[in-house]
């Protein structure tokens, strides 16, 4: 009954019910009636508000960045609906900080509005033309930039086709920031910076490649125009933020608010941007964020190490039934192979940056991963394979092939993956479709079991890859082992050896 009354009592989270927040809650200070916009985001999931718009509020708590609020956005059926729920909270967002030894509740409110999302994305592309707008960024899964397998656009895809074709009324993001670049010109203002903060390396490089490629499709001198004038920097983004569960917002309720899409994140944020701002930025390095020219050391640093260390565990983690990255490093056999994986295999290539070796970082990550705190489970960190082994497993596979170094842990890596897709656990239980190509992979890791090779002829994942008989025989050598013998087997093996 205690906790009954107490979520009776709870407040509704908006504007006029933050002077009433429960004791210990940190919330606004600023006058949020005064903050204007400066930046629209698209795809504001629950990393992008436990990341840019948290370090975006510590700078108006300072007084500053007020004329630099955000605008959230997305193309997808599935925005309009977080549109509505944070819009009848007044865009406001409760972070909830998971930490072994501490915690703490903050109610952030640097987003203002949530851009209407339609079909042919009218209302984004008449706010991006605001010449108040002067960022335009992304978080749309690495997955989610159309490229090829060569690292160009892919022309055959039918979102981009459409886009091509009707540049007016585009289905994609890319194709709303080209139609905004269009009317800027056309208006005579200055175009917005576009700023990826997906993870990907060179992730502004990509952001550009995308746009101008577009762009180019329909209108060669507005692509010409963009690539001129607009700016793209690259950056690395990196915080733990998992999905959010009822358990969360049960929390909440029993602390006193009522909040339909808090965010739950660890105690550890980094962002370091390239400065390369066509129409300014907010004072990012006032709020902790690193401001440099060369990004490429700390992104591959952090892909390499956390983004790949992640595909290490959760694809066995999946096939032995573990449930949370956490579960995994606290199994002794499978963090004894993540720390073998990246002793031996990943760290030759790293590079130190300015305070950090590479040691020291991969401590830094076995500590984050194993927070118990974080509910940060193999199904999501799994999610979207066929996107994030290219991304960040295979370019150090490509490395250690290069250098003539030992792969035998990548490619267990890669054969634990081919294994997960084919839909079972080892306990016989059901693997949902988890990867935007699901269906595809499973039909592919059934032909692999008998034929492990069938595996890396997917080319649009693996390239050339198949054709260097070290990696394809180590690879197949490893999903044999682990389909007769299991997983446990085949880690038990490796780790011996």
């Amino acid at each position: 009954m205690a906790e009954q009354s107490k979520t009776k009592t709870a407040i509704a989270l908006s504007n006029a019910t933050l002077g009433h927040a429960p004791k210990g809650v940190s919330v606004p200070t600023y006058d949020r009636s005064q903050l204007t916009p400066g930046i629209v985001h698209i795809g504001l999931g629950n990393f992008h508000r436990a990341h840019q718009a948290w370090y975006l509020h510590r700078l108006m708590h300072r007084g500053l960045a007020h004329d630099w609020a955000i605008l959230g956005a997305g193309v997808r059926p599935a925005d309009a609906r977080m549109r509505d729920r944070l819009r009848k909270q007044d865009c406001l967002t409760t972070l909830v900080e998971l930490d072994p030894d501490s915690s703490s509740v903050e109610v952030i409110g640097s987003m203002i509005d949530y851009i209407a999302v339609e079909p042919e994305n009218g209302p984004l592309i008449a706010a991006m033309s605001d010449p108040r707008i002067r960022i335009v960024s992304l978080t749309v899964t690495e997955g989610g930039y159309y490229q090829a397998e060569t690292g160009g656009l892919d022309l055959q895809h039918p979102d981009i086709l459409h886009d091509m074709q009707h540049p007016h009324r585009p289905r994609t993001a890319f194709g709303a920031m080209i139609a905004a670049y269009r009317a800027r010109r056309d208006a005579g203002h200055p175009p917005f910076t576009g700023q990826c903060c997906d993870n990907l390396q060179g992730n502004g490089d990509v952001l550009r490649r995308t746009i101008v490629g577009l762009a180019r499709l329909s209108d060669p001198d507005l692509a010409a125009w963009i690539d001129t004038n607009a700016t793209f920097p690259n950056a690395m983004v990196d915080c733990i933020v998992p999905a959010t569960g009822d358990d969360i917002i049960h929390f909440l309720n029993t602390l006193g608010i009522i909040d339909a899409a808090p965010v739950t994140h660890e105690n550890f944020r980094q962002w370091v941007i390239e400065d390369r701002f066509c129409a300014g930025r907010p004072p990012w390095e006032k709020s902790g964020v690193t401001m440099t020219h060369d990004v490429h050391a700390y992104e591959s640093m952090k892909i390499r190490i956390l983004n790949a260390g992640h595909q290490i565990l959760a694809n066995a983690g999946e096939l032995l039934g573990l449930a949370t990255i956490a579960d995994c490093m606290a199994d002794r056999q499978m963090a004894a192979f993540f720390h073998k994986v990246q002793v031996n295999e990943i760290l030759p290539h790293v590079a130190a940056v300015a305070g950090m070796s590479q040691v020291d970082y991969l401590s830094i990550i076995k500590k984050r991963f194993a927070n118990p705190k974080i509910h940060d489970t193999t199904r999501r960190v799994a999610f979207d394979g066929s996107a994030r082994h290219p991304g960040f497993v295979l370019p150090v596979l490509r490395d250690r092939l290069a250098t003539g170094g030992t792969i035998a842990g990548l490619a267990l890596v890669e054969a634990l993956w081919a294994r997960m897709c084919a839909a079972t656990r080892e306990d016989g239980t059901f693997i949902a479709a988890n990867d935007p190509d699901w269906e595809r992979l499973t039909a592919v890791a059934a032909q692999a079991k008998t034929r492990p090779s069938s595996w890396l002829e997917m080319r649009q994942i693996y390239g050339d890859l198949s054709e260097n008989t070290d990696f394809a025989t180590a690879f197949d050598h490893w999903l044999r082992i682990i389909w007769r013998d299991g997983t446990q087997a085949a880690l038990d093996l490796y780790l011996n050896e």
